[in-house]
């Protein structure tokens, strides 16, 4: 009998969920906020709830808050024990960076959580810098000026340097000499930093953001020049911070030990000729997306403590041999504190590729093929699919051939097609069990897979997905003590064929199929997608028009849970606005077009074309779900159903 632990182990929940997720007796998904079940949420009850309110309609993206906090003290009490455990002369200091989650509401929290760290944050543009400085920062938390600068930029950094402890890092050598000048010239002593360009390489999709050909940072050179520059006009006390970046999502812990051990001796080297404060070793901290703890694209073969120790311990032992202060150590961990914290749940409205649903009755002057195709699917087991599975190829290609000549017509080329699709399927079935791993039989079970649609974007919701194959935690929702019966994959509502999700988490490659259930007639089945709090919230497009989802925040507290925050997501009006449709005024265009003279449009009809304007321009960009009445089809078709 199958039970929920059975789907634990099935969709890795306890490998990539990082004691965030499990499943209930009930066969339900839970999030633990704070890693403690008694303060559990049951995922399916906070569905009915959403239900019940009428307000918001699915696809919904959940925000866990108390996720974030949770992060932010996992990742600081790494740093802080291997700080106590190497007897590190130094301390730490986290820094967010916003390009991660632009979102106000989650840094937002993050800013309140991290407070008693002192956590701050780093921008990469004016506009982020813009956004940062709207948030209440504290005085004394980091801000942190990276990017590309231009006058704007730098003129608004340093005019407010004095509200706000911000650094401007230099990563373009060119920059300090503007820097230099604005700061004259409004007489400011800037605080900055330097991004040095490390000959270490991290590892993973984003290997090239480091090594000597890395985007942004000095190259040994220009940082002695810059230090040559600062030192001539009297402003070496400005330099506070070595900053460096070899990736994001670094996958090879060796890759870190590497960068460390190169940045902690040009820290030290550097050390020695002005008194800098900090040591930015950037962000690259992994998130074991498909729980296989490996170096893999979406994976990571280290820890969290793994990871501090490394950094720790190597700028302690270099500082030590070269004999300089430790620095206090900053990070920028943003896809490690965020991740976490959101799901998108969507429903499912449909199947493709269901090629056995409708079987019109046989008839005696059927060809023969057709009472071949049935022979077969009676006949059908373990011991011949194989045979049986050939037979059936063979009279699939007879009928197309008889069709092609004009000799049958449609209705008996349905009957073969389905017919042949359902010997297809319990063949793939009967492979399974028999662990035929053959080329033909796996092609054979792609073939034959469901294509489950999701009322979802994938381009808008995780763009990542699409963009670098990256792998996010896909499974259902409930229903986890009944076993899947159906193996397919999660197609979205766009209009695109690259609008599917291709791997799901389970190996360190990803899983071609999702193991699914059977839908049930008038009950919906809820999917969710994990681990979307880095970057997809601001990396989405508005492909199709389908906009921005419905978000719902909650908290957990104790045995309780509650809905703290509610944001709604992009209508229709408001994505044309965006697009410059101009809606204020769409209405009375079209309008005016159905009352042209040469047009005798009723004026009951014109009226249901105005309420319909409005309502669809009102409603949600996504598919709105409706009870599913397909028995009553099949009736009106006439059509027997065929389950197997």
């Amino acid at each position: 009998m199958w039970k929920a632990e059975d789907s634990l182990e099935l969709y890795g929940i306890e490998k990539w969920g990082n004691g965030y997720f499990s499943v209930n007796d009930k066969g339900d998904i839970v999030i633990m906020p704070g890693k403690e079940p008694s303060s559990s949420v049951d995922v399916m009850d906070l569905i009915e709830e959403i239900e019940k309110s009428k307000d918001l309609e699915f696809p919904v993206l959940l925000r866990f808050p108390q996720i974030l906090e949770n992060r932010i003290d996992e990742i600081t009490g790494a740093f802080l024990a291997s700080i106590k455990e190497f007897s590190y002369q130094g301390t730490y200091q986290p820094i967010f960076p916003m390009k991660v989650n632009q979102r106000k509401e989650v840094i937002e929290y993050i800013i309140k959580y991290g407070a008693k760290y002192g956590i701050g944050l780093e921008v990469g543009t004016k506009a982020e810098l813009l956004a940062a400085l709207s948030l209440g920062l504290p005085r004394e938390a980091l801000l942190i000026c990276n990017g590309y600068k231009d006058e704007d930029y730098l003129r608004l950094a340093l005019s407010i340097h004095n509200v706000n402890n911000i650094v401007i890092v230099v990563d373009l050598f060119e920059e300090i000499f503007d820097i230099l000048k604005y700061a004259g010239q409004m007489g400011i002593a800037p605080r900055l930093g330097m991004r040095i360009k490390l000959f270490s390489r991290g590892s993973g999709r984003w290997v090239e953001s480091g090594g000597e050909a890395a985007k942004f940072g000095l190259a040994t050179g220009e940082a002695l020049e810059l230090l040559r520059i600062l030192e001539e006009r009297g402003l070496k006390e400005s330099l506070k911070m070595i900053h460096f970046h070899i990736g994001s999502q670094i996958t090879d812990i060796r890759t870190i030990k590497n960068a460390m051990n190169e940045a902690a001796r040009i820290y030290a080297k550097a050390r020695k000729m002005c008194d800098i404060e900090y040591l930015n070793v950037g962000g690259g901290l992994s998130v074991d997306y498909n729980g296989s703890n490996t170096a893999t694209p979406s994976s990571a073969n280290y820890t969290l403590r793994e990871y501090a120790n490394d950094v720790v311990y190597t700028i302690q032992k270099i500082c030590d041999d070269e004999d300089v202060p430790c620095p206090t150590i900053v990070s920028e961990s943003g896809r490690a504190i965020a991740a976490y914290h959101s799901m998108l749940i969507f429903k499912t409205i449909g199947r493709k590729n269901d090629k056995n649903s409708f079987l019109r009755s046989p008839k005696e002057e059927d060809p023969i093929q057709i009472d071949d195709l049935c022979s077969a699917f009676k006949e059908i087991n373990l011991d011949n699919y194989k045979e049986h599975y050939h037979d059936a190829l063979q009279y699939r290609d007879e009928l197309y051939d008889s069709f092609n000549l004009g000799n049958i017509g449609l209705e008996e080329r349905a009957k073969g097609e389905t017919l042949f699709w359902m010997v297809c399927r319990k063949a793939a079935f009967l492979a399974k069990q028999a662990e035929d791993e053959s080329e033909e039989f796996q092609e054979l079970k792609k073939l034959v897979s469901q294509k489950y649609i999701g009322n979802f974007s994938l381009f808008q919701s995780v763009p990542d997905m699409w963009g670098v194959e990256q792998i996010f935690p896909t499974i259902p929702l409930h229903r986890l003590n009944e076993m899947p019966s159906e193996r397919g994959r999660i197609v979205d509502i766009t209009c695109d064929s690259d609008g599917e999700i291709k791997r799901y988490a389970g190996d360190s490659e990803g899983l071609e199929y999702l193991d699914m259930h059977t839908l049930l007639e008038n009950e919906d089945y809820y999917l969710g997608i994990f681990l979307l709090g880095a970057y997809q919230d601001t990396l989405g497009d508005f492909h199709n028009l389908l906009g921005c989802a419905h978000e719902v925040h909650v908290m957990s507290d104790g045995a309780d849970w509650y809905i703290c925050q509610k944001v709604e997501g992009d209508t229709c009006r408001k994505l044309l606005d965006f697009f410059n449709y101009e809606t204020k005024d769409y209405i009375w265009e079209i309008m005016d077009r159905c009352v042209d003279k040469h047009l005798s449009i009723p004026k009951k009809e014109l009226e249901q074309i105005e309420a319909q304007l409005n309502r669809t321009l009102k409603g949600y960009t996504y598919f709105i779900t409706k009870p599913n009445d397909k028995k009553e089809k099949e009736k009106e078709m006439g059509c027997s159903v065929i389950r197997n």
